[in-house]
C-alpha cells in the first residue's frame, strides 16, 4: 500500500503556492506511505541549451555536507559546461550546458557513491526515507514553486526501504512516474527491455513500468500511445500517475484495485489516493469531484 498526490496548476500566477498546497497532500498520504516519500516539481525550464540533474548525496560519507561547489568546479575543469549547484539536504539540483549523457557519465565516474535521481530542463527531484512529514521537512517541500508535482509516499512490499527505491522513479528527461500498487511481471518486462539497451538501476517493479514507458517514448510513442501499450505489456494491479513537462497523466489497471480519486476546478487539477489529501485545497466544495475508470487514460495538460 502506498499513497499518490499530483497537483498540476492552470495559472501561472498560484505557481508559486504549489508546495505549499501540495505538502498536506504528501502529509496526509502518511498512513498509506510511512518509510519513504518523494516529490518531483516541474520548474519553469532552462534556456535550450542547458539541463539540469537532481543528485542524491545521503549514501556519501559527507551526507548533507556534501561539498557541491567543489563537485562543479571539478566538472568545470575538465569539461567548459558552466556547471552550477543549489544544494538542499542530502539533495543537489547540478545545472550545464551541453547534453545529459556525458555530464551523468561524468558525475558517476567521478563521484560514483551519488545516485542521479533525475535529468532535464524542468524537473527537480527530492526523495529519501524517513516519514514524509520529515523529508518534506528536510528538504523545505513547502517553498517549492512551479506548475506541477508528482508525490509518493511508500510503504515497502517487495523491495527495500533504500533512497534510490523510493517513488518517483524517472526516465529520460523530464518524465517521471508514481505507483500505487504491485506487478506481477517486472522480470519478464526488464528481460524484454535489457536486451533493447534499455538501463535498470533497482528490483523495484515500478521501474519496469518506468522504463517501459521510456521505450515506448523513446521509440516515437506519444504518451497516450506509451500508455496505451502499457495497459497490453504490464500485469498486475497498479495506479500510475506520471509528470511531463507539460502534464498530468493517470491510468489504473482494468480492475481499478487501487484507490484514486480527482478534483477540478478553473485554477488546478489535483489527485490522490483518498479524499483526504484533497480536503484542505481552495474551493474544493465547488469542485468536480470523481473517481478515474479502470483501464482508462486520464491526461491533464497545463
Amino acid at each position: 500500500m502506498c499513497g499518490i498526490v499530483g497537483l498540476l496548476l492552470k495559472r501561472p500566477e498560484l505557481q508559486s503556492q504549489l508546495g505549499e498546497l501540495m505538502v498536506p497532500m504528501l502529509i496526509g498520504m502518511s498512513d498509506r506511505g510511512p518509510d519513504s516519500a518523494g516529490m518531483a516539481v516541474f520548474t519553469p525550464p532552462l534556456p535550450e541549451s542547458r539541463r539540469k540533474l537532481s543528485l542524491y548525496s545521503g549514501l556519501t560519507e559527507q551526507g548533507a555536507a556534501y561539498d557541491w561547489a567543489a563537485l562543479a568546479a571539478a566538472l568545470n575543469a575538465e569539461r567548459p559546461v558552466d556547471a552550477t549547484t543549489v544544494p538542499t539536504g542530502n539533495h543537489a539540483i547540478l545545472a550545464f550546458d551541453g547534453d545529459v549523457a556525458p555530464v551523468k557519465a561524468w558525475v558517476q565516474a567521478h563521484a560514483p557513491s551519488l545516485h542521479v535521481l533525475s535529468a532535464g530542463r524542468r524537473i527537480d527531484l527530492y526523495k529519501d526515507i524517513g516519514n514524509p512529514a520529515q523529508v518534506a521537512a528536510r528538504y523545505s517541500f513547502g517553498q517549492l514553486e512551479g506548475s506541477h508535482m508528482v508525490g509518493h509516499t511508500r510503504m515497502a512490499t517487495e523491495s527495500a526501504v533504500t533512497p534510490d527505491r523510493a517513488h518517483p522513479f524517472t526516465a529520460g528527461e523530464d518524465f517521471c512516474l508514481v505507483h500505487n500498487g504491485s506487478l506481477s511481471n517486472p522480470n519478464a518486462v526488464r528481460r524484454m527491455l535489457e536486451p533493447r539497451g534499455i538501463h535498470f538501476d533497482t528490483d523495484n517493479d515500478t521501474e519496469a513500468a518506468c522504463r517501459f514507458l521510456e521505450w515506448r517514448l523513446r521509440e516515437g510513442d506519444d504518451l497516450p500511445a506509451a500508455l496505451g501499450r502499457a495497459f497490453e505489456a504490464l500485469d498486475g494491479f497498479y495506479t500510475f500517475l506520471m509528470g511531463t513537462p507539460t502534464a498530468l497523466a493517470l491510468i489504473r489497471d482494468p480492475f481499478a484495485c487501487k484507490p484514486a480519486v480527482v478534483a477540478e476546478t478553473a485554477d488546478y487539477v489535483a489527485i490522490a489516493s483518498e479524499f483526504r489529501s484533497l480536503a484542505h485545497l481552495p474551493g474544493i466544495k465547488q469542485a468536480r469531484v470523481f473517481e478515474p475508470a479502470p483501464e482508462k487514460m486520464y491526461v491533464w495538460n497545463l
